[in-house]
């Protein structure tokens, strides 16, 4: 940002209304359209229904946290600082109601600009869970998406993970400042993100810790920057079913994977899609509602050559959730030990996969 007298910065103004109470994003950007981007020093303030506390709020001085916020800009590489009215700040995003009146970034700006899809997610995927994120992503990535989560544990991290290992780029929504990421385990992964083209994103000051009223509000940037919000693994009061309901406010696309109704991790995505939210199989599901990467051929991925199915019997009664050895003898009618010398044979060729609980099927089956 260019350099300008601390009394006259483009910023003052975006910080006195933040500090300003009964003033939220909603109606400080009425005010903006209303007297344009001089309002802070507009004559028309006066007559703007506000009360004699809110004008005085609104000329307090807010120089020393511009002057924490340049010297936390200026200490790194990559950092920026986005009001609302900024070129750069993502039309997505600015489209939304109560959109972020200031955004901060760490990494690659024009990132922010890509086709963005959300993926969220339970925090304790199961097994299932996980393969399925691991799955969906590296498709999207080859269509030209761009990965945008919130950086928490499990199914966020999962899909980070998946983007970058896909060699895509993937954007974090946190819910403290860029100074604090969190969680602290996920440290390596954003930096690792951001060194592959992603970047980290935030509305709270660099140097404000993760509080829990801050991740709803987390959410609503999630889906804002998207053009549609995939929920693979949600139990039915969680935030990745908050994130959805924002992307329905905001006219986003959602998409839900559905599970077992015996898994309560699952019971969020059915529910959304009995609310109707597009059912996921495939990416090609995601990738033919959203249209926007039509520039880059979708590919279909097609059955591989089929070959002999070792164990037929048995492979059918092994799910994809957990199932213990024992219930599969039970339900093929075998010997535990005769069961579990089959397990072994299709472990090492690929067709079953050992997880805590029993055996799972793996991807190639």
């Amino acid at each position: 940002m260019a350099s300008f007298p601390l009394e006259r910065h483009p910023l003052l103004p975006w910080l006195a209304l933040q500090h300003t109470s009964g003033i939220g994003p909603v109606r400080a950007i009425q005010l903006y359209n209303r007297l344009g981007s001089d309002w802070y020093r507009s004559g028309e303030l006066a007559n703007s229904h506000l009360s004699s506390a809110q004008l005085q709020q609104l000329s307090t001085s807010h120089d020393d946290i511009l002057a924490a916020l340049l010297t936390w800009q200026q200490e790194g590489a990559h950092r920026y600082i986005l009001p609302w009215d900024h070129p750069d700040y993502p039309e997505q995003l600015r489209a939304i109601p109560a959109a972020p009146l200031l955004l901060f970034v760490e990494g690659e700006l024009a990132a922010l600009t890509h086709s963005q899809i959300a993926v969220v997610g339970s925090r304790h995927p199961s097994y299932v869970g996980k393969e399925n994120t691991r799955q969906l992503i590296p498709p999207l990535v080859d269509a030209g998406a761009v990965i945008t989560s919130g950086l928490a544990l499990g199914i966020d991290g999962l899909s980070h993970q998946a983007a970058i290992d896909a060699g895509g780029i993937t954007l974090a929504v946190l819910g403290s400042g860029l100074a604090n990421c969190y969680p602290k385990r996920h440290q390596r992964l954003a930096k690792e993100l951001i060194a592959q083209g992603g970047a980290l994103i935030s509305e709270c000051y660099p140097w404000v810790g993760p509080l829990a009223h801050h991740f709803p509000r987390r959410n609503r940037i999630i889906s804002g920057l998207s053009l549609g919000v995939l929920v693979i693994e949600a139990a039915q009061r969680s935030g990745s079913l908050i994130t959805a309901r924002y992307a329905l406010e905001q006219g986003r696309e959602v998409f839900a994977v559905p599970g077992a109704r015996q898994n309560p991790q699952a019971s969020g995505c059915n529910q959304l899609v009995q609310q109707g939210a597009k059912l996921v199989i495939t990416a090609n599901d995601i990738l033919e509602e959203l249209l926007a990467f039509s520039a880059v051929p979708v590919k279909i991925k097609q059955d591989e050559t089929e070959e002999s199915l070792p164990y037929p019997q048995l492979l059918d009664n092994v799910g994809f959730e957990a199932t213990a050895v024992d219930v599969i003898a039970s339900r093929c009618q075998q010997p535990v030990q005769h069961v579990l010398t089959q397990l072994v044979e299709l472990e090492l060729a690929g067709w079953v996969e050992s997880v805590a609980g029993g055996y799972v099927r793996a991807k190639r089956s």
